[in-house]
């Protein structure tokens, strides 16, 4: 099983084709308390990458993923998930190692509407709203392997959802 969060961090310098400008990524890392817990320093926030997260499982062989803070979302008009990568006018969805290519790297994204509901108090995954849900299903049918079988509303432990 792997664990990914509902949208991608990253400390310290680098490429990060998803990052988010000034106002959304600052939106993001402090609803979803986004700061080293040694240094309290400030992680890159950006969109999901599924380019990225398609290589990892891959890579890993995983067959299964949970997802966590998939809360921090709720209150987004719109979100939005990498689905492939556009460089020198090529578009791809292979993921790119070399970091000097992935600099030059334009995310394109599909974009899902927000739900714009709370999503802290969901038990199960019926009564997540019909967008987070839809999210959900494009994820897995993207990464086309491994099953979501939990996500995660929030840091307490009764806010874990087990999907069957």
């Amino acid at each position: 099983m792997g664990i990914v969060k509902a949208y991608t961090t990253r400390v310290g310098n680098g490429p990060f084709p998803t990052e988010l400008d000034a106002v959304m990524g600052q939106k993001i890392r402090e609803i979803g308390s986004e700061f080293g817990a040694t240094t309290g320093r400030p992680r890159r926030c950006g969109w999901l990458d599924l380019v990225q997260l398609k290589n990892a499982v891959m890579i890993n062989g995983l067959t299964e993923l949970a997802i966590t803070k998939l809360d921090v979302l709720d209150s987004m008009d719109e979100i939005k998930v990498c689905t492939s990568y556009n460089i020198d006018g090529v578009t791809s969805d292979e993921c790119i190692t070399d970091a000097n290519r992935l600099m030059r790297v334009t995310p394109v994204y599909r974009s899902f509407e927000g739900w714009q509901t709370g999503t802290i108090k969901c038990k199960t995954a019926d009564e997540l709203p019909a967008k987070t849900r839809y999210y959900l299903d494009f994820i897995e049918r993207y990464l086309d392997g491994p099953k979501i079988m939990m996500v995660s509303v929030g840091p307490e432990r009764e806010q874990t959802i087990m999907i069957s």
